[in-house]
């Protein structure tokens, strides 16, 4: 699995012409599912998420996570993000999870988010979406479970 991670002042997702999901401070999140991927990989990755220290503290130091910063979270599936453009200028999206498995996955990673207390919000799984980003920082973090076990 690969998350995107954004510290947010706000984020929303709108599908024809309507907000379906907004979030005040917090993170946007898009997340990409991997043919192969499981529900082990759903949880570490939403642990990392809930706990990454990318929010400042007293002293302006990244040592807070959007649980300790009373964050919310916009969690956007996106498939694009395992895109291979080694050959070519067409991105394949051919490692990226048919729609079935990668829902099924997605709605854990959201299951297991708000299990760590968190208030998560979501776009439309396989709509066509205008996500709307205000980076703060801008801070942009990227975590790939792949990576991160190696």
């Amino acid at each position: 699995m690969r998350a995107l991670v954004q510290r947010v002042r706000q984020g929303a997702v709108r599908v024809d012409g309507r907000t379906v999901s907004e979030v005040g401070p917090g993170l946007v999140v898009l997340l990409g599912v991997r043919t192969g991927d499981t529900e082990e990989e759903a949880h570490f990755l939403a642990r990392k998420v809930a706990h990454l220290r990318i929010f400042p503290d007293e002293q302006g130091k990244l040592n807070r996570s959007v649980l300790e910063a009373g964050g919310e979270v916009l969690s956007v599936s996106q498939f694009t993000l395992y895109g291979d453009c080694r050959k070519g200028n067409r991105p394949s999206f051919v490692e990226a999870a048919p729609p079935e498995h990668a829902l099924r996955l997605y709605e854990e990673f959201n299951r297991s988010l708000a299990s760590h207390g968190l208030l998560v919000r979501t776009g439309v799984f396989g709509a066509v979406m205008l996500v709307e980003i205000h980076n703060d920082g801008p801070v942009t973090i990227w975590l790939d479970t792949e990576a991160l076990r190696s």
